[in-house]
Protein backbone atom coordinates (compact mmCIF):
# COMPACT_ATOMS: atom_id res chain seq x y z
CA UNK A 1 0.00 0.00 0.00
CA UNK A 2 1.50 3.51 -0.89
CA UNK A 3 1.08 6.74 1.44
CA UNK A 4 1.27 10.01 0.79
CA UNK A 5 2.90 11.77 3.87
CA UNK A 6 3.46 16.13 4.36
CA UNK A 7 5.80 17.14 6.78
CA UNK A 8 8.22 13.55 6.63
CA UNK A 9 11.06 15.72 7.30
CA UNK A 10 10.14 17.18 10.97
CA UNK A 11 10.08 15.84 14.15
CA UNK A 12 7.02 13.61 13.96
CA UNK A 13 6.93 13.33 10.25
CA UNK A 14 10.21 11.61 10.30
CA UNK A 15 9.35 8.89 13.12
CA UNK A 16 6.14 8.04 11.05
CA UNK A 17 7.87 7.78 8.08
CA UNK A 18 10.27 4.91 9.33
CA UNK A 19 7.35 3.36 11.23
CA UNK A 20 5.46 3.22 7.53
CA UNK A 21 8.57 1.62 6.28
CA UNK A 22 9.09 -0.98 8.73
CA UNK A 23 5.40 -1.85 8.63
CA UNK A 24 5.76 -2.71 4.83
CA UNK A 25 4.08 0.83 2.87
CA UNK A 26 5.90 2.44 0.47
CA UNK A 27 6.16 5.91 1.44
CA UNK A 28 6.29 8.96 -0.89
CA UNK A 29 6.94 12.61 0.84
CA UNK A 30 6.20 15.82 -0.13
CA UNK A 31 8.97 18.24 0.61
CA UNK A 32 9.07 22.01 -0.10
CA UNK A 33 12.18 23.12 -1.83
CA UNK A 34 14.15 24.74 1.00
CA UNK A 35 13.52 21.55 3.49
CA UNK A 36 16.08 20.04 5.54
CA UNK A 37 16.15 16.43 4.01
CA UNK A 38 18.49 15.05 7.14
CA UNK A 39 15.77 13.06 8.70
CA UNK A 40 14.77 11.50 5.28
CA UNK A 41 18.49 10.35 4.36
CA UNK A 42 19.41 7.11 3.72
CA UNK A 43 15.37 5.84 3.73
CA UNK A 44 13.40 4.43 0.54
CA UNK A 45 11.14 7.33 0.08
CA UNK A 46 10.19 8.56 -2.84
CA UNK A 47 10.81 12.56 -2.55
CA UNK A 48 8.45 15.03 -4.49
CA UNK A 49 9.01 18.43 -4.02
CA UNK A 50 5.90 21.13 -3.77
CA UNK A 51 3.76 23.44 -1.44
CA UNK A 52 0.72 23.06 0.46
CA UNK A 53 -1.53 25.00 -1.73
CA UNK A 54 -0.75 23.99 -4.62
CA UNK A 55 -3.78 23.59 -6.79
CA UNK A 56 -1.96 20.51 -8.73
CA UNK A 57 -1.04 18.91 -5.59
CA UNK A 58 -3.27 15.56 -6.48
CA UNK A 59 -1.50 14.91 -9.48
CA UNK A 60 1.55 14.02 -6.70
CA UNK A 61 -1.48 12.19 -4.66
CA UNK A 62 -2.31 9.60 -7.74
CA UNK A 63 -1.93 6.19 -7.17
CA UNK A 64 -1.56 6.11 -3.09
CA UNK A 65 -4.58 4.74 -0.82
CA UNK A 66 -3.89 6.90 2.13
CA UNK A 67 -2.68 10.17 3.25
CA UNK A 68 -1.01 11.35 6.48
CA UNK A 69 -1.25 14.99 6.47
CA UNK A 70 1.40 16.18 9.46
CA UNK A 71 2.96 19.33 8.05
CA UNK A 72 2.05 22.32 9.77
CA UNK A 73 3.72 26.21 10.13
CA UNK A 74 4.61 26.85 13.85
CA UNK A 75 4.92 30.23 15.52
CA UNK A 76 4.76 32.08 18.06
CA UNK A 77 5.74 35.66 16.51
CA UNK A 78 2.52 37.72 16.09
CA UNK A 79 4.09 39.09 12.65
CA UNK A 80 3.47 35.26 11.23
CA UNK A 81 -0.30 35.28 11.41
CA UNK A 82 -0.79 35.22 8.02
CA UNK A 83 1.69 32.81 6.74
CA UNK A 84 0.58 30.54 9.40
CA UNK A 85 -3.29 31.29 8.14
CA UNK A 86 -2.25 30.50 4.69
CA UNK A 87 -0.05 26.93 5.36
CA UNK A 88 -2.25 25.59 8.39
CA UNK A 89 -5.61 26.68 7.54
CA UNK A 90 -5.94 27.46 3.51
CA UNK A 91 -3.12 24.65 3.14
CA UNK A 92 -4.81 22.16 4.99
CA UNK A 93 -8.29 22.68 2.79
CA UNK A 94 -6.41 22.52 -0.52
CA UNK A 95 -4.39 19.37 0.79
CA UNK A 96 -8.14 17.87 1.63
CA UNK A 97 -9.39 18.85 -1.49
CA UNK A 98 -6.07 16.90 -3.76
CA UNK A 99 -6.74 14.25 -1.64
CA UNK A 100 -10.76 13.68 -2.58
CA UNK A 101 -9.41 14.67 -6.08
CA UNK A 102 -6.87 11.78 -5.81
CA UNK A 103 -9.46 9.70 -4.80
CA UNK A 104 -7.39 8.83 -1.70
CA UNK A 105 -9.52 6.74 0.46
CA UNK A 106 -8.38 7.35 3.91
CA UNK A 107 -6.52 10.57 5.58
CA UNK A 108 -4.95 11.11 8.83
CA UNK A 109 -4.43 14.72 9.64
CA UNK A 110 -2.22 15.96 12.47
CA UNK A 111 -4.16 18.28 14.37
CA UNK A 112 -2.43 19.62 17.99
CA UNK A 113 -3.55 19.46 21.30
CA UNK A 114 -3.11 23.26 21.11
CA UNK A 115 -6.54 23.19 19.12
CA UNK A 116 -8.31 21.57 21.94
CA UNK A 117 -7.23 24.44 24.26
CA UNK A 118 -6.70 24.16 28.13
CA UNK A 119 -8.90 23.95 30.87
CA UNK A 120 -9.51 26.05 33.88
CA UNK A 121 -6.48 26.30 36.47
CA UNK A 122 -5.00 23.29 35.93
CA UNK A 123 -8.13 21.17 34.86
CA UNK A 124 -6.97 18.01 32.76
CA UNK A 125 -9.42 17.62 29.36
CA UNK A 126 -10.33 15.24 26.70
CA UNK A 127 -11.55 15.45 23.26
CA UNK A 128 -14.99 16.43 24.05
CA UNK A 129 -13.13 19.77 25.71
CA UNK A 130 -13.16 22.72 22.98
CA UNK A 131 -11.90 26.49 24.37
CA UNK A 132 -13.32 28.79 22.33
CA UNK A 133 -11.37 30.45 19.56
CA UNK A 134 -11.00 33.87 21.35
CA UNK A 135 -9.23 32.30 24.41
CA UNK A 136 -6.82 30.20 22.23
CA UNK A 137 -3.77 31.82 23.34
CA UNK A 138 -1.46 32.64 20.04
CA UNK A 139 -2.08 32.87 16.52
CA UNK A 140 -0.73 29.45 16.43
CA UNK A 141 -3.26 27.03 17.79
CA UNK A 142 -6.08 29.67 16.48
CA UNK A 143 -4.84 28.44 13.14
CA UNK A 144 -4.60 24.63 14.18
CA UNK A 145 -8.33 25.30 15.46
CA UNK A 146 -9.24 26.17 12.18
CA UNK A 147 -7.17 23.59 10.44
CA UNK A 148 -8.88 21.22 12.30
CA UNK A 149 -12.10 22.34 11.30
CA UNK A 150 -11.33 22.01 8.06
CA UNK A 151 -10.67 18.36 8.36
CA UNK A 152 -14.29 18.36 10.31
CA UNK A 153 -16.27 19.58 7.75
CA UNK A 154 -14.49 17.10 5.53
CA UNK A 155 -15.42 14.44 7.12
CA UNK A 156 -19.01 15.40 7.68
CA UNK A 157 -19.03 15.70 3.47
CA UNK A 158 -18.03 11.95 3.65
CA UNK A 159 -14.26 12.51 3.09
CA UNK A 160 -12.76 9.48 5.27
CA UNK A 161 -10.71 11.75 7.81
CA UNK A 162 -9.08 10.78 11.08
CA UNK A 163 -7.77 13.74 13.34
CA UNK A 164 -5.24 12.86 15.86
CA UNK A 165 -3.88 15.47 18.34
CA UNK A 166 -0.53 15.11 19.50
CA UNK A 167 0.87 17.07 23.30
CA UNK A 168 4.29 17.43 23.08
CA UNK A 169 6.63 14.56 22.03
CA UNK A 170 9.72 13.74 23.47
CA UNK A 171 12.89 11.91 21.73
CA UNK A 172 15.29 12.12 18.83
CA UNK A 173 15.20 13.97 15.23
CA UNK A 174 13.99 16.80 16.98
CA UNK A 175 16.29 18.84 14.23
CA UNK A 176 14.86 22.35 14.61
CA UNK A 177 13.98 21.64 17.94
CA UNK A 178 10.16 21.72 18.89
CA UNK A 179 9.43 23.97 21.75
CA UNK A 180 9.69 20.34 24.27
CA UNK A 181 13.59 19.76 22.49
CA UNK A 182 14.59 23.70 23.36
CA UNK A 183 13.58 23.19 27.10
CA UNK A 184 16.00 19.66 26.86
CA UNK A 185 18.42 21.90 24.98
CA UNK A 186 18.32 24.84 27.04
CA UNK A 187 18.31 22.62 30.05
CA UNK A 188 21.40 20.42 28.59
CA UNK A 189 23.26 24.29 27.93
CA UNK A 190 22.53 25.56 31.24
CA UNK A 191 20.83 28.33 29.69
CA UNK A 192 17.68 27.86 32.26
CA UNK A 193 18.61 28.88 35.75
CA UNK A 194 14.90 29.81 36.57
CA UNK A 195 11.63 28.20 35.62
CA UNK A 196 7.91 28.94 34.90
CA UNK A 197 5.38 27.26 37.45
CA UNK A 198 3.87 26.07 34.84
CA UNK A 199 3.11 22.45 33.46
CA UNK A 200 2.68 19.92 30.19
CA UNK A 201 1.32 16.49 29.11
CA UNK A 202 4.45 14.49 27.41
CA UNK A 203 4.61 12.06 25.08
CA UNK A 204 7.27 9.76 23.42
CA UNK A 205 7.74 10.32 20.09
CA UNK A 206 7.60 7.22 18.76
CA UNK A 207 4.53 6.28 20.40
CA UNK A 208 3.05 9.79 18.84
CA UNK A 209 3.97 7.46 15.17
CA UNK A 210 2.07 4.65 16.37
CA UNK A 211 -1.06 7.07 16.96
CA UNK A 212 -0.69 7.68 13.70
CA UNK A 213 -1.38 4.24 11.88
CA UNK A 214 -3.75 3.04 14.58
CA UNK A 215 -5.54 6.11 13.82
CA UNK A 216 -5.48 5.09 9.92
CA UNK A 217 -6.26 1.53 10.85
CA UNK A 218 -8.57 1.99 13.78
CA UNK A 219 -9.95 5.41 14.08
CA UNK A 220 -13.48 6.61 13.07
CA UNK A 221 -13.93 9.25 10.70
CA UNK A 222 -14.43 12.44 12.14
CA UNK A 223 -13.37 11.45 15.48
CA UNK A 224 -10.47 13.43 17.24
CA UNK A 225 -7.66 11.28 19.61
CA UNK A 226 -5.30 13.04 21.95
CA UNK A 227 -2.01 11.57 21.44
CA UNK A 228 -0.19 12.01 25.36
CA UNK A 229 0.35 10.15 28.08
CA UNK A 230 1.93 11.81 30.98
CA UNK A 231 1.21 15.38 33.26
CA UNK A 232 4.27 16.51 34.79
CA UNK A 233 4.81 20.29 35.88
CA UNK A 234 8.09 21.80 34.04
CA UNK A 235 9.50 21.16 37.23
CA UNK A 236 8.84 17.56 37.42
CA UNK A 237 10.73 16.98 33.69
CA UNK A 238 13.47 19.23 35.03
CA UNK A 239 13.79 16.97 37.82
CA UNK A 240 13.38 14.25 35.26
CA UNK A 241 16.93 15.44 33.09
CA UNK A 242 18.84 16.58 36.11
CA UNK A 243 18.83 12.87 36.98
CA UNK A 244 19.76 11.46 33.89
CA UNK A 245 22.68 13.90 33.19
CA UNK A 246 23.68 14.10 36.54
CA UNK A 247 23.52 17.87 36.23
CA UNK A 248 21.50 20.48 38.43
CA UNK A 249 17.77 21.16 37.88
CA UNK A 250 16.90 24.93 38.44
CA UNK A 251 15.32 25.52 41.55
CA UNK A 252 13.89 28.63 41.75
CA UNK A 253 10.65 29.92 39.80
CA UNK A 254 10.53 33.67 38.06
CA UNK A 255 6.97 35.35 38.38
CA UNK A 256 5.07 35.39 35.06
CA UNK A 257 5.15 38.68 34.96
CA UNK A 258 9.10 39.11 34.48
CA UNK A 259 9.15 37.30 30.80
CA UNK A 260 5.71 39.13 29.79
CA UNK A 261 7.48 42.34 29.89
CA UNK A 262 11.02 41.14 28.48
CA UNK A 263 8.58 39.87 25.67
CA UNK A 264 6.29 42.61 25.64
CA UNK A 265 9.36 44.80 24.97
CA UNK A 266 10.96 42.36 22.47
CA UNK A 267 8.22 41.98 20.31
CA UNK A 268 6.30 45.80 20.42
CA UNK A 269 9.41 47.73 20.78
CA UNK A 270 12.63 46.34 19.33
CA UNK A 271 11.30 44.03 16.65
CA UNK A 272 9.97 46.75 14.75
CA UNK A 273 13.25 48.45 15.40
CA UNK A 274 14.67 45.85 13.26
CA UNK A 275 16.28 43.82 15.85
CA UNK A 276 15.98 40.21 16.28
CA UNK A 277 13.38 39.21 19.36
CA UNK A 278 14.50 36.06 21.62
CA UNK A 279 11.03 35.32 23.19
CA UNK A 280 7.67 35.88 21.47
CA UNK A 281 4.91 37.35 24.07
CA UNK A 282 2.20 34.53 23.15
CA UNK A 283 4.79 31.74 23.74
CA UNK A 284 4.89 33.17 27.29
CA UNK A 285 1.02 33.67 27.59
CA UNK A 286 0.85 29.93 26.67
CA UNK A 287 3.68 29.29 29.03
CA UNK A 288 1.33 30.35 31.52
CA UNK A 289 -1.51 27.71 31.75
CA UNK A 290 -0.64 24.69 32.19
CA UNK A 291 -2.14 22.19 29.04
CA UNK A 292 -2.90 19.08 30.82
CA UNK A 293 -4.82 16.04 28.98
CA UNK A 294 -6.18 13.07 29.24
CA UNK A 295 -5.04 10.42 26.41
CA UNK A 296 -7.56 7.48 27.77
CA UNK A 297 -9.47 7.09 24.31
CA UNK A 298 -6.69 6.66 22.46
CA UNK A 299 -5.61 3.70 24.62
CA UNK A 300 -8.74 2.84 24.71
CA UNK A 301 -9.49 2.85 21.07
CA UNK A 302 -6.21 2.81 19.06
CA UNK A 303 -4.52 0.55 22.02
CA UNK A 304 -1.85 3.71 21.89
CA UNK A 305 1.66 2.93 23.75
CA UNK A 306 1.85 4.45 26.57
CA UNK A 307 5.96 3.94 26.85
CA UNK A 308 8.69 5.48 29.51
CA UNK A 309 9.09 9.22 28.93
CA UNK A 310 12.02 8.63 30.92
CA UNK A 311 13.74 6.46 28.11
CA UNK A 312 12.77 9.29 25.64
CA UNK A 313 14.14 12.11 27.19
CA UNK A 314 17.50 9.48 27.38
CA UNK A 315 17.22 9.32 23.65
CA UNK A 316 16.65 12.37 23.17
CA UNK A 317 19.24 14.06 25.32
CA UNK A 318 21.67 11.31 23.66
CA UNK A 319 20.67 12.80 20.27
CA UNK A 320 20.78 16.25 20.85
CA UNK A 321 24.63 15.69 22.56
CA UNK A 322 25.81 13.40 19.66
CA UNK A 323 24.71 16.08 16.85
CA UNK A 324 26.51 18.47 18.27
CA UNK A 325 23.71 21.00 19.68
CA UNK A 326 25.40 20.87 22.97
CA UNK A 327 29.03 21.92 23.04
Amino acid sequence: MQVFVTGGTGFIGAHLVRLLLEQGYAVKALVRPSSNLDNLRGLDVAIVQGDLNDPNLWQQMVGCQYLFHVAAHYSLWQKDRELLYRHNVLGTRNVLAAARKAEIERTVYTSSVAAIGVGSSGQIVDETHQSPIDKLVSDYKKSKFLAEQEAMKAAAKGQEVVVVNPSSPIGALDIKPTPTGDIILRFLRRQMPVYLDTGLNFIDVQDVAWGHLLALQRGKSGDRYILGHQNLTLKQLLEELAEITGMSAPQRTVPAWLPLSVAWIDEKILAPLGKSPSVPLDGVRMAKQPMYYDASKAVRELSLPQSSLNAALKEAVHWFISRGYVK
